[in-house]
């Protein structure tokens, strides 16, 4: 703490709780900035990472008042991991649980990736309660997009550790590679799900990243058991089992519920789990919205130029702070 009382550092949270939503479930919320600022909610990726500090400096602390919570079975919510009443449709009740707690209106959207999906169907489900959206690599939730980025994509630009995924299942198995290893990550057995729990952990980050650390696999780290397992392969596998628990194509057929909303999308263009296609496809049908290209940028916020570009659109929608 400064002299005065005030925090030194203006990103140290406001407020912090754990919320009780239902369901034996309860969600770690923060807020960040002034209470008298832009309200504004981020939504993390996933499903299953979690937010982070970095999250928090999307946010200038002098113009907004930003909430940040980790959804059902991520980050510091409890129970960890836990998939029981955990749907696309349990997490939007969460938000507005959240915002009516804070006593908030309306608030900007921001997310990425599994964020951006969670962030059109809260918009598509509240339109009344969202001033803005913010997206950075557009994800809608569909099996048509995982079979490109785990099959056709990872083929195509990995080959060598397409060979070394699909390694890890029968050959039989190989044809319908994401059925396998979902089936596998959600098996209770850890001598089943580790190894295919890592296994996809590190083959996802592969595809987010321009420069891979590793392009390949390393089988031995992958079959240890005291290798770490992550959150996110297990809640990936069961909302992608479950096609995120939305209708087919609803985020697109329904992006006609966000003309009123203003909207900025932020995308690499070297994007290897979320191609720019989706982008522009979902900006046309959506019609209030501008799309800002990264060069040499892929998947990572943390790509040179991403995190630029999301503070600026997140800056953008500011709102004139009331008088004192």
């Amino acid at each position: 703490m400064a002299p005065d009382g005030s925090h030194s550092d203006p990103f140290t949270p406001l407020t912090t709780m754990m919320m009780p939503v239902g369901d034996g479930h309860e969600v770690y919320v923060e807020t960040v900035g002034r209470l008298d600022g832009t309200p504004a909610v981020y939504l993390h990726g996933g499903p299953g990472s979690g937010c982070q500090p970095g999250h928090r400096r999307l946010f200038d602390p002098t113009q907004f008042r930003a909430v940040l919570f980790d959804q059902r079975g991520a980050g510091r919510s409890a129970p960890r991991r836990s998939r029981q009443a955990n749907t696309t449709q349990h997490l939007i009740a969460d938000m507005e649980l959240i915002r009516e707690t804070l006593g908030i209106d309306r608030w900007l959207v921001v997310g990425g990736s599994w964020g951006a999906t969670l962030a059109l169907a809260y918009a598509q489900a509240h339109p009344e309660h969202v001033s803005g959206i913010v997206l950075r690599a557009t994800f809608l939730g569909t099996r048509e997009e995982l079979d490109w980025a785990f099959g056709t994509g990872l083929s195509r630009f990995h080959p060598g550790l397409y060979r070394d995924f699909l390694s890890l299942l029968p050959g039989m198995e190989r044809a319908n590679s994401l059925d396998g290893y979902w089936r596998r990550i959600l098996d209770a057995d850890p001598a089943v799900h580790g190894p295919a729990a890592r296994a996809w952990n590190d083959t996802e980050r592969a595809l987010s990243e321009v420069i891979p650390a590793a392009s390949r696999l390393n089988f031995e780290a992958i079959a240890d058991p005291a290798t770490p397992l992550a959150a996110s392969p297990f809640m990936e596998a069961h909302y992608f089992s479950n096609d995120c628990f939305l209708e087919p194509g609803q985020l697109m057929a329904n992006a006609g519920r966000l003309a009123r909303i203003p909207g900025v999308i932020v995308q690499g263009r070297y994007d290897l789990l979320c191609p720019p296609a989706t982008a522009f496809e979902l900006a046309e049908k959506w019609g209030n919205c501008d799309i800002r290209v990264v060069e040499r940028a892929g998947h990572s916020l943390s790509d040179p130029g991403v995190t630029e570009q999301v503070v600026a659109a997140i800056g953008a929608f500011v709102e004139p702070l009331s008088p004192a």
